[in-house]
C-alpha cells in the first residue's frame, strides 16, 4: 500500500506536475474568474521560471549530497559491496537488447569498478522495478544478469534481489541476501543525493554499511544557472522527491531520523 500510495502522491505532488496543473486551474478560472485566474497563471509561470533557470535545485540537492562524505580508501578489508537500482532504464533496455543507463548510470560504473578493485567481496545488487506498471515484470536485476560481462563482472559472482521495488525494500532484502557477519565491511552505493534515506534504511533494517556515494549533481560551493528551463525543473524535482521521501520514510518508521547523518 506504502510502494502505490507514494508513486500516486508523488505524481501530483511533483513540482513541475504540479505548476503544469496550477497552469491549468488558472486558465479554466480565468473563464469566471478573470483576475484570479490570471493572477494564478502568473505565479505559477514566475515559479516555473524561478524553479527552471535559478540554481534553486543546486541549492535543495548539496545537503543531500554533502551529508556523507566520499569513500576514502583506508586498506581495510571489503567483505561486500550492495548497489542500489535506479540506473537502468528497464524497459527500453529490454526492447532494445542492450543495458541503457539513466541519469543515475554511475551506480552502474561504480559496481564494475568495485568488483576489479575488490576481487573477494561478495556484489549484491538490488534491483527490482520502481514502477507500477511493472515494466511488464522486467526488472534491473534481470537486465544486469544478461549484461553484467559489459561491465567487466561476471554475471554470476552477483547474488541479485529482484523483489525490491523502493529503498526500505532494497535494505530488507539485501540484508537476507548479504547475511553479514559482525565485524564486516560492506560498502553501499547509490546516488550521493539518495544516501541518507539509504543510510537511514539500512541501519533501520540492522545492516551496518559504509556510505560509498557517486552520482553528484552538483559542484561544492558553485550554483549554476541553468541554459533550460527543463534542466533545473528536473533537479527541483527530484530534490523535492527526496526531501520528501525522508520525511516519509521516517513517518513511517522505515528510518529512525528525519535526516540520518554518518
Amino acid at each position: 500500500m506504502f510502494f502505490v500510495l507514494s508513486k500516486v502522491l508523488w505524481f501530483l505532488t511533483a513540482p513541475s506536475n504540479l505548476l503544469l496543473l496550477l497552469v491549468l486551474a488558472g486558465a479554466g478560472l480565468a473563464l469566471r474568474w478573470r483576475r484570479l485566474g490570471l493572477c494564478l497563471v502568473a505565479a505559477a509561470g514566475l515559479a516555473l521560471l524561478v524553479g527552471g533557470l535559478s540554481p534553486l535545485g543546486s541549492f535543495a540537492f548539496r545537503p543531500l549530497e554533502e551529508r556523507f562524505p566520499a569513500f576514502r580508501d583506508d586498506g581495510a578489508p571489503v567483505a561486500g559491496i550492495v548497489v542500489l537500482g535506479g540506473g537502468i532504464e528497464t524497459g527500453l533496455s529490454a526492447t532494445r537488447g542492450q543495458m541503457l543507463l539513466n541519469e543515475a548510470g554511475e551506480r552502474l560504473v561504480a559496481l564494475g569498478d568495485l568488483a576489479r578493485r575488490y576481487p573477494q567481496a561478495t556484489l549484491v545488487f538490488a534491483g527490482g522495478s520502481g514502477r507500477l506498471t511493472g515494466d511488464g515484470g522486467v526488472s534491473e536485476s534481470r537486465i544486469l544478469r544478461r549484461h553484467a560481462a559489459s561491465l567487466g563482472v561476471a554475471p554470476e559472482r552477483i547474488t541479485y534481489d529482484e523483489k525490491s521495488r523502493n529503498t526500505h525494500e532494497n535494505a530488507v532484502f539485501s540484508a537476507e541476501l548479504a547475511k553479514p557477519k559482525p565485524g564486516e565491511r560492506w560498502l553501499l552505493v547509490t546516488s550521493a543525493w539518495h544516501m541518507p534515506r539509504a543510510m537511514g534504511c539500512f541501519r533501520r533494517a540492522g545492516y551496518t554499511v559504509t556510505a560509498y556515494p557517486v552520482d553528484y549533481r552538483t559542484a561544492p560551493r558553485r550554483n549554476s544557472i541553468h541554459a533550460t528551463a527543463g534542466d533545473g525543473l528536473f533537479e527541483v524535482d527530484i530534490a523535492v522527491r527526496e526531501w520528501l521521501g525522508l520525511v516519509a520514510y521516517w513517518a513511517s518508521g522505515y528510518t529512525e531520523a528525519v535526516f540520518p547523518a554518518p
